[in-house]
């Protein structure tokens, strides 16, 4: 069982794993707690066999504000180029950390979802939004880089080039609509957790072994030429193949049953 986490909710329901950040005051604004534990925190979800899928989601009207004007911003100022190298660094690991969670992970978007929010967001597999949703790399409104936390390494793999640079240039809010129309979010709903968890519990009942390796399949053929991924895929295909997943598929097929995967 993964410990309870100080700084955000957590709960397991039916193999799918629940992050609640809970400010909901400040619009789950991140605090340096708040980074840090989530950034420690990700790990343990691959390590969890409860856990098969995982939703990201935000408590009250906002999914996440980014970070706290206060609690962070204001803080930062005192602090020389090594501190705030050190906190960049912490905020970057969350990122990457959250993209090697070897489970499928969504991101239920609900209301604003700016500045860091919206790199988390984009750290997900997944984005489902309300309707209400908003979308910003709001960097360059502060005088900072629109490229934060892996922001100029992923949006352009989900939405293109052309439209990555219009959002990080000027930093711009988007709504759920347009967010959808470019590929920023994948579907756009009434009620996003409920859509969420949905469609977590159906992966959450599928071959968990083989989705953790789609996830790192999609991964790591960022950088490789097509032979190489071709070949990468012949090899984790094979793997899949000995693992007990693909004999109990095939035979809750000839059973014209459901597969009850491990």
């Amino acid at each position: 069982m993964i410990e309870k986490p100080k700084t955000f909710r957590f709960e397991v329901t039916d193999g799918v794993g629940v992050i609640t950040l809970d400010r909901p005051k400040t619009l789950n604004s991140l605090t340096f707690e708040v980074y840090a534990e989530l950034r420690d925190f990700c790990p343990k979800l691959s390590e969890a066999d409860e856990v098969r899928a995982v939703v990201l989601t935000g408590e009250g009207k906002g999914f996440c504000s980014g970070g706290d004007r206060e609690a962070i911003i204001a803080e930062l100022f005192s602090r020389d180029m090594q501190g705030l190298l050190q906190f960049t660094r912490m905020t970057g690991a969350l990122i990457r950390n959250l993209r090697r969670v070897r489970r499928p992970v969504i991101a239920a978007v609900n209301g604003v979802a700016v500045g860091a929010g919206a790199v988390i967001a984009l750290a997900c597999d997944i984005r489902i939004a309300a309707r209400n949703a908003r979308f910003g790399y709001v960097f360059p409104q502060v005088g900072l880089c629109g490229a934060d936390m892996g922001a100029a390494y992923l949006l352009p793999r989900v939405v293109g080039l052309g439209r990555a640079n219009e959002l990080l240039f000027t930093g711009e809010l988007i709504g759920a609509e347009e967010a959808h129309r470019i590929g920023l979010v994948n579907r756009v709903v009434d009620d996003a957790l409920a859509e969420s968890m949905a469609f977590a519990k159906k992966l959450a009942a599928g071959p968990a072994f083989a989705h953790s390796m789609t996830k790192q399949m999609i991964e790591d053929e960022h950088s490789m030429t097509l032979d190489d991924a071709i070949e990468a895929e012949a090899q984790a295909q094979a793997i899949c193949m000995v693992h007990p997943d693909f004999k109990t598929a095939y035979e809750a097929n000839v059973k014209k049953e459901t597969p009850r995967f491990r």
